[in-house]
């Protein structure tokens, strides 16, 4: 059984595209999903957090992995 339910690659994408492409699988999931994005973009590292904390969604975890930043946020309810 896997952490998260859905899972977003925004490898080699630049500022604001990670977070703009997390807001969107965000909106297609179910509360209590969780979503796995794997960024490159070092701005992630700090706009995804600050999104988690300003909006309903919950960051369950980040790391680093092989030059990749990677999240586990979980929806919250609107």
């Amino acid at each position: 059984m896997s952490i998260f339910d859905t899972e977003i690659d925004t490898s080699g994408l630049n500022c604001p595209l990670p977070l703009l492409k997390t807001k969107k699988a965000l909106v297609t999931m179910q509360v209590g999903e969780r979503l796995r994005v794997i960024a490159t973009d070092r701005a992630a590292f700090i706009d995804i957090p600050v999104y988690c904390e300003i909006s309903v969604h919950q960051l369950i975890d980040s790391s680093e992995m092989d030059d990749k930043l990677i999240f586990i946020i979980e929806k919250g309810e609107i």
